[in-house]
């Protein structure tokens, strides 16, 4: 199977720190890899490299075979790669559904933000499909900032996909959430891929969670790749023990 997914040799320095060293690591369609790391180790930068927000120094980025090294996140979205953000990133004074609606106007190939709303069926239609999946037909005209923080994740997810992704990227998709919160996020994302075949990385703070989660995990530390494989191979690893100072995996 041919990796949906491809990070070569990708590097990034800020003066004289070099956040990210000579990574690579491959992912896998339809599949969950997940990147972990202690604090500093690196990980946001990948993730920046990676969904285009900062462009490496060297190394090059290849989504389903396509060199898209350094492309903007608008331009990776035509690809079929999509993203959510560590901190959430809604229009919070808007109620769900134009949340939605102004995501899945991608769908209407360019055309969508100068149609009538009446006509823009194809978002519409993809609006109502995310409002039922994830569950928040009951919310769709709340203001989004009037949500509980796990419900704006969830719509976060939900506004990432409104495009029709084949992979989707997450940031640190549990970070803040309570213990159930966190479950149901869980839940989701195992469902978005186990269902429905999506191809996810994330980037995640929660080592259970991930073990839990993940077909394959990239372990940083100090900017490079420690460790890969699955969760199983990464949890035995002594070098990972010893990154997490002695934290059980």
């Amino acid at each position: 199977m041919n990796p949906i997914l491809s990070v070569k040799g990708i590097s990034v320095q800020f003066g004289a720190l070099k956040a990210v060293q000579d990574v690579s690591f491959e992912a896998q369609p339809g599949k969950i890899t997940a990147v972990i790391g202690p604090n500093g180790a690196g990980k946001s930068s990948l993730f920046n490299l990676i969904s285009g927000a900062i462009r490496p120094s060297s190394g090059a980025v290849r989504f389903d075979g396509e060199d898209v090294t350094g492309r903007a996140p608008h331009q990776l979205l035509r690809y079929g790669l999509s993203r959510s953000f560590q901190i959430t990133n809604l229009f919070f004074e808007l109620p769900v559904r134009e949340n939605l609606r102004l995501a899945a106007q991608f769908l209407e190939q360019g055309r969508g933000l100068f149609r009538p709303l009446a006509r823009s069926q194809t978002a519409a239609a993809r609006v109502d499909e995310l409002l039922e999946q994830f569950d928040l037909r009951n919310k769709a005209d709340e203001l989004a900032g009037y949500l509980s923080h796990g419900e704006q994740r969830r719509l976060e997810i939900a506004v990432s996909l409104a495009s029709r992704p084949r992979m989707l990227l997450l940031d640190e998709p549990t970070q803040g959430m309570s213990h159930g919160d966190t479950r149901e996020t869980e839940s989701l994302i195992r469902g978005l891929s186990h269902n429905h075949g999506l191809s996810i990385l994330l980037v995640e703070h929660d080592v259970d969670l991930v073990m839990q989660l993940s077909d394959f995990v990239v372990v940083m530390h100090q900017g490079q790749k420690l460790a890969e494989g699955t969760p199983a191979q990464v949890r035995a690893n002594p070098a990972v023990q010893a990154a997490y100072f002695g934290e059980k995996l």
